[in-house]
């Protein structure tokens, strides 16, 4: 059926943040792009009043209204329940499969009692591999390599800003160093131990458009200092002849290095973290068998684009690719 032009309000009710709800919320509509869509959280819900004056909300446009529930006490549970069938309001009891398919497994019962979700056991980790992608962003190595546990190298603007900045947040502490033409990488790259470093590469063209939207982003009036031979914005930053002889370059640069490269030309942001993590897992299991039983981040290397985060996905008629989200100056 061909999406609507109304604007349709997901209704996240939940009796914790709505985090999940929203998050359901945000990869349903991922995947009705041409449909206008306003999520609409309810969180903290306790009472039996709370619920009424959502379900208030609700009654006064049914007509466009889908409710994604996450309550789990069961009273309340029931009363979102009753109210969106009485107003043929279509709802999605979201927790209910997964307990139940838990229940049937183990013969346990759910607590029904709410609980934060955000404090996780790796959740300090994820912060700590968060603030170690900022602090060692784009060659600028104030933690050395050690406690990488990937390192990414590629030309300028080749996604390894947010590349590395997602792995951050999926608990990976990451490195990235920029490969200059002319200026030689920093020494602890060559000692870093192999299977952590990942080479990333884009199609000449497609860089070649990121980078003059960023010269156009810097304005023409601070480029006249930066004028190379020939006219050329910024010394060949922006010229398609010398893009091409710069990724020879870094391929070369790459190739002694001894690290798979990825293409990130057409790879969505969480695609390609999700093929890094491959790489990364797989080489160092491969590399170093015997030093440990589990590679860093064992519990994310089954991670895939599918079960990655979708409301990181950016709207429109093509995903977001990783150098996308390098064309901000």
């Amino acid at each position: 059926m061909a999406a609507t032009a109304r604007v349709i309000d997901i209704h996240v009710v939940a009796d914790s943040t709505g985090d999940t709800g929203t998050r359901v919320a945000r990869a349903t509509q991922a995947q009705f792009p041409g449909q206008a869509v306003r999520v609409v959280r309810h969180p903290r819900l306790h009472t039996a009043q709370g619920v009424d004056d959502v379900v208030a909300q609700l009654r006064a446009d049914p007509a466009t209204a889908v409710v994604f529930c996450t309550v789990v006490d069961d009273a309340l549970r029931t009363r979102v329940l009753d109210a969106c069938s009485a107003l043929d309001v279509p709802c999605a009891d979201l927790l209910a499969p997964a307990l139940d398919a838990f229940t049937a497994r183990t013969g346990a019962q759910p607590a029904r009692v709410v609980q934060p979700v955000g404090l996780a056991a790796d959740y300090f980790d994820r912060i700590h591999a968060m603030e170690f992608a900022v602090a060692n962003d784009d060659g600028h190595l104030t933690d050395g390599l050690d406690d990488a546990q990937v390192v990414l190298v590629g030309a300028s603007r080749t996604g390894k800003t947010p590349l590395s900045m997602y792995l951050g947040y999926l608990g990976y502490p990451t490195a990235n160093i920029p490969l200059v033409p002319g200026v030689a990488p920093p020494h602890e790259l060559f000692e870093a131990e192999r299977w952590k470093v990942v080479g990333l590469t884009i199609d000449p063209e497609r860089l070649l458009e990121i980078r003059q939207r960023r010269v156009h982003a810097m304005g023409a009036a601070g480029l006249g200092s930066h004028r190379g031979t020939g006219g050329t914005a910024l010394g060949g930053y922006a010229d398609l002849a010398r893009i091409h002889d710069e990724l020879d370059e870094v391929a070369r640069l790459q190739r002694r290095l001894g690290c798979p490269v990825l293409d990130t030309t057409t790879l969505a942001l969480e695609e390609a973290a999700g093929r890094v993590v491959e790489l990364v897992t797989a080489r160092r299991r491969a590399l170093v068998p015997d030093d440990a039983t589990q590679p860093p981040g064992d519990g994310l290397a089954r991670v895939t684009p599918q079960t990655l985060p979708a409301d990181r996905r950016r709207a429109g008629p093509r995903a977001a690719t990783a150098a996308d989200h390098e064309e901000q100056p």
